[in-house]
């Protein structure tokens, strides 16, 4: 009776433990793309993209400049950014940035619908930002 319960012991054991060490990490099923999700201050809207505040380390705010060309679809556009946008409840904006194989792909920002929300800003008239949105090719946040 102990030798048929050894043996069986060890088949479980084996049956057990055999997959786990088979099993070897394929390469080509790695996801090139992996992202950052940051927790937007306030975003502003311009007439050449929007600026996003967001926190840099505790104390510190940093600015991401997106250019509109990045949210327009369409064949030959950027198609770099996405907007979605929140409805009511208690979800606080953000940011994602995706990156492929270390470089930026793409950002989608996660807005809320209603203008009057304490994320929305506004930029007065008379600041000149547009030298911020020309030649934008990726983005690089700070932390």
């Amino acid at each position: 009776m102990r030798k048929i319960f050894c043996i069986i012991t060890l088949c479980i054991t084996v049956v057990t433990v055999m997959p786990l060490i088979a099993q070897e990490e394929d390469s080509s099923s790695k996801n090139p793309y992996y992202y950052v999700n940051v927790p937007i201050e306030r975003i502003y809207p311009h007439r050449k993209g929007y600026v996003v505040s967001y926190r840099k380390g505790v104390t510190g705010l940093a600015q991401a400049y997106l250019p509109v060309e990045w949210f327009v679809s369409g064949i030959g556009n950027g198609g770099k950014g996405d907007i979605l946008l929140l409805g009511p409840g208690t979800a606080w904006p953000y940011l994602t940035v995706f990156y492929k194989d270390g470089a930026f792909s793409h950002v989608r920002l996660y807005v809320r619908k209603e203008r009057t929300h304490e994320s929305w800003g506004s930029i007065p008239l008379t600041v000149n930002l547009d030298d911020r949105f020309e030649d934008v090719e990726d983005l690089k946040l700070e932390f």
